[in-house]
């Protein structure tokens, strides 16, 4: 049974749960709250950015908070609908259903099911560590990316017009096309809401603090911005009768409980379903666990990967079984959460039986709210998202990185987020694959009155003419096995007395198959040409596959524990007659020990 049990999904609400007190509640009704005002304008721009009825946005945000407080280990993450998986979900139905029809809001939910199976599955085999295959510069570049397309998705919105495209390029050249037909009084809403929201965003708080309230207290009212918008421009809109004269609104939104539904089973959806599935889980995760750990490392608190991946399956299955729509954890939401002094995943709860009873009887006041409104909400949103500033900081610090990053970003506003996420993850694959195919290999030296060894090109060190000491800075594998081979020929042959050849080991924790026989090759020639391998500084779990071979039966050398040890037994005079041999001084150009 214990066996049995490690590979069920766990409830972390029974652990918590028995330690809930009053003061606990009290944080958890107060942070619930302030969240269910914020969450409500969210969750009905969010359901219009992945292009269904704006009540699936109120739908996608009640059980996933329930099944989140349940499964999952962060007692500040709000689970809902967000922007990035928002635009995944209309780029990757758009394909298979009219937007609007009954198809399309069905294929929503088989895309939330089949997302949360994933996910759930993922977090019962505890694979996780799939998600560190998307590299921070690659989800920055795609967040980036999916920020500008979204932005640029809403200014039809903003300025009442129709206009289509599935990228940056098609999405800008259609509005261009189009803007003459731009709606004044729609513009005028819109514009005025953006403006009024960028505002909240940087000058409420500083306003509020003058007039002396705590900077808590300030940081929250600041975060309801949204609200005021949606009730002044809700309240312009009744009362000049502005959507007579062509001012888009949100209509009827039905009153009630989310609806019990079933997915569709539809193989030839589900299989073509299947990759974009895969992509919104694994940018949901890595977005969800980034903000967990982020706002848990805050109150020295953690959170367990793993069983996130359960939290966040079960979440999705339940916005499927509801009528909702993919979600995941939220970074706005979930800091206000954080700020308004949750305690517990209780406040989800809360906050879902406060959306509850907003389904029920606020939902006949949002009649008159303007889309141009939730527009703006989306644009103010999203840009804070958008951090170009990454290109610049890895160019400097890092190409690869930059690269991947910049591809991302690119290959996303060209061609769209699934097909740029696909290309940054190949991208950042493909660099690293490139910068381990060629690992930095030092010849060591020995420093003078120490026991160290370091690069002979960036220290002043000893070294002897009979032995090489040589460091590889990589793990040995398949991708780097005959680079290393090569260095080795190319190294020994530029020393023709060379008697021994002693490989430091320290920076390698593996070795494959491919790297062994390498290896072994270079053994055979260095013996062939009477010269000895020898091996320092092996780690335990590689000496143990090496023992598990016959490669060190056929070693002609010894395995030291140390380098010092190594050259102490091969080169003595080393450390006897310092003052007779060679010293090789530092380098003088960097680009030379780059170049070692």
């Amino acid at each position: 049974m214990k066996s049995l049990s490690k590979w069920l999904p766990r409830a972390p609400i029974l652990d918590w749960g028995r330690r809930y007190n009053r003061e606990a509640a009290s944080g958890d009704l107060v942070a619930a709250v302030i969240v269910t005002i914020m969450l409500i304008p969210q969750s009905l721009a969010y359901a219009l950015l992945a292009g269904l009825p704006a009540e699936v946005g109120i739908y996608a945000s009640i059980a996933p908070l329930i099944a989140y407080a349940i499964f999952g280990t962060s007692s500040v993450l709000a689970v809902g609908p967000v922007a990035v998986a928002s635009l995944m979900t209309a780029s990757a139905i758009g394909q298979f259903a009219v937007l609007g029809s009954v198809e399309y809001w069905h294929a929503a939910m088989v895309l939330a099911f089949m997302s949360g199976a994933m996910l759930l599955l993922l977090g019962v085999l505890r694979l996780g560590f799939f998600a560190n295959f998307l590299s921070h510069p690659v989800v920055s570049g795609f967040i980036s990316a999916s920020g500008l397309i979204i932005a640029a998705s809403q200014l039809k919105t903003l300025l009442g017009i129709k206009a289509e495209g599935h990228n940056l390029f098609e999405l800008l050249v259609s509005i261009a096309g189009k803007i003459s037909q731009t709606h004044l009084h729609t513009l005028l809403l819109g514009l005025g809401a953006t403006a009024f929201l960028f505002w909240v965003r940087k000058g409420l708080k500083p306003m509020l603090m003058q007039l002396g309230l705590t900077a808590r207290i300030a940081d929250v009212i600041a975060k309801t911005g949204p609200v005021a918008a949606i009730a002044v421009t809700t309240l312009l809109v009744w009362r000049f009768d502005l959507h007579t004269n062509g001012v888009k609104i949100v209509g009827t939104v039905p009153q009630g409980l989310p609806p019990l539904t079933l997915p569709t089973w539809n193989p030839q959806l589900w299989q073509q379903l299947f990759v974009p599935a895969l992509l919104i889980s694994v940018v949901g995760f890595v977005e969800s666990v980034s903000v967990g750990q982020t706002l848990a490392a805050k109150r020295r608190q953690r959170i367990e990967p793993d069983q996130e991946l359960v939290a966040l399956g079960a979440s999705n299955i339940a916005a499927a079984l509801t009528g909702g729509f993919p979600v995941t954890g939220g970074f706005a939401r979930s800091v206000v959460n954080f700020d308004a002094g949750a305690l517990t995943p209780a406040a989800g709860v809360f906050t879902a039986i406060g959306l509850m009873l907003a389904s029920l009887f606020l939902t006949p006041v949002l009649y008159y709210l303007p889309q141009a409104t939730l527009a703006a909400t989306i644009i103010v949103a999203v840009l804070s998202l958008v951090d170009l500033g990454i290109l610049k900081r890895t160019w400097s610090y890092s190409k690869p990185d930059f690269v991947a990053g910049a591809g991302t970003l690119l290959a996303t506003l060209i061609m769209g987020v699934e097909t740029g996420l696909i290309v940054g993850v190949a991208i950042s694959i493909g660099a690293y694959l490139f910068r381990t195919s060629r690992p930095h290999i030092a010849v060591l030296g020995w420093v003078p009155g120490t026991e160290h060894f370091r690069n002979v090109q960036r220290h002043a060190v000893v070294t002897s003419p009979t032995v090489l000491g040589l460091r590889v800075d990589e793990n040995l594998y398949f991708a780097n096995a005959r680079y290393l081979e090569d260095r080795v020929n190319d190294t020994v042959a530029a020393h023709p007395l060379l008697r021994h050849v002693v490989l430091q080991c320290a920076a390698i924790s593996d070795i494959d198959a491919s790297a062994l026989e390498s290896l072994e090759a270079i053994e055979h020639r260095l013996q062939a040409a009477g010269i000895c391998l020898h091996l320092s500084e092996v780690k335990g779990p590689v000496m143990d596959r090496l023992q598990a071979s016959d490669f060190l039966q056929h070693l002609s050398g010894k395995v030291f524990l140390t380098h010092y040890q190594a050259i102490a037994s091969l080169a003595p005079e080393v450390f006897a007659q310092e003052g007779e041999l060679r010293v090789t001084s530092k380098a003088s150009s960097l680009a030379a020990a780059i170049k070692a």
